[in-house]
């Protein structure tokens, strides 16, 4: 059975239903209705109650081992070494742009070139070993970018041991996923780089919705059926949400997001929103949202 956060109140499964009864918080005129934008009478609403129930109904469908193989998640899963894992993860977290069978495949392509070994290759390549990554391309990712996010992993890894290190590191400092993802951009960009790679490293500072890193802090910090939870330094309730159209769009046909761009703010109206269900994991629900949107076409 399923438990739930209700406005930061934890409520037992079995006494979910009597909570509101109880409290008459259905009766409150702060109490949230949600409903879906599409005015068609086939369109059901929602109140809180309801929407947690679907919420966690759809979170428990998406959140399993099915999922991996659709997902490029697929990609650092195929490796057990925590620097692997963090490694293939990065790359495949940045090309997630696209359709997902192809993001797997060229992510895939780039760690077969690597040896299946990312974290030994970035640090220990040679300049021989780079001709393949100078012709790769994937979408807007060419082979100056790739040369390129070599390189800095490699000037990274030495510095910091990891990235998962310098994530951590970066957390203790900050205790903002914000102020971490803006941090770790600038270092990652602290050597000589193409002016054009930049594009492939979100600033939230710069109100960008970061959706590809806040799926890899995700995969990294997340501990369950698909997510890794390698940084145990680093708390679920910390992150964001992975938004793109796809879940943007289920969010706000479920009234769970009002700002009509998705970008920084609207990332950060969502997962506080979400935290109302579950302020320890509110980013768990980005299996509802996403499933909903992709597989199921709601």
């Amino acid at each position: 059975m399923t438990d739930y956060w209700v406005f930061g109140i934890f409520i037992p499964s079995e006494e979910f239903h009597s909570f509101f009864v109880e409290t008459k918080i259905l009766d409150s005129p702060d109490f949230l209705k949600f409903k879906f934008s599409d005015e068609s009478e086939s369109m059901p609403e929602f109140d809180l109650v309801q929407l947690a129930e679907f919420l966690e109904e759809k979170y428990h469908q998406y959140h399993s081992h099915s999922f991996i193989e659709l997902d490029p998640v697929y990609v650092p899963h195929q490796y057990s070494k925590k620097e692997d894992i963090e490694i293939s993860g990065f790359f495949a977290a940045t090309l997630a742009w696209g359709q997902r069978p192809v993001i797997i495949r060229n992510s895939l392509k780039l760690m077969e070139q690597m040896d299946n070994s990312p974290f030994d290759f970035i640090i220990n390549h040679k300049p021989a070993d780079l001709e393949f990554f100078k012709h790769f391309v994937h979408r807007t990712f060419n082979g100056d970018d790739c040369l390129f996010f070599i390189q800095a992993l490699k000037n990274i890894c030495i510095k910091y041991k990891s990235l998962g290190n310098l994530f951590e590191q970066l957390w203790t400092e900050y205790q903002n996923m914000g102020d971490v993802l803006a941090a770790f951009r600038s270092i990652f960009f602290s050597i000589p780089h193409p002016a054009r790679t930049k594009k492939h490293v979100a600033n939230p500072q710069a109100n960008a919705s970061a959706k590809r890193l806040n799926m890899f802090m995700r995969w990294m910090v997340r501990k369950g059926n698909v997510d890794f939870g390698l940084w145990e330094s680093i708390p679920s309730s910390a992150l964001f949400m992975p938004l793109d159209v796809h879940s943007a769009r289920v969010a706000r046909k479920l009234g769970l997001l009002a700002r009509k761009q998705n970008d920084w703010k609207a990332v950060k109206e969502l997962t506080e929103n979400l935290k109302s269900f579950d302020p320890k994991d509110p980013v768990k629900y980005d299996y509802a949202l996403f499933g909903l949107g992709v597989f199921e076409k709601f």
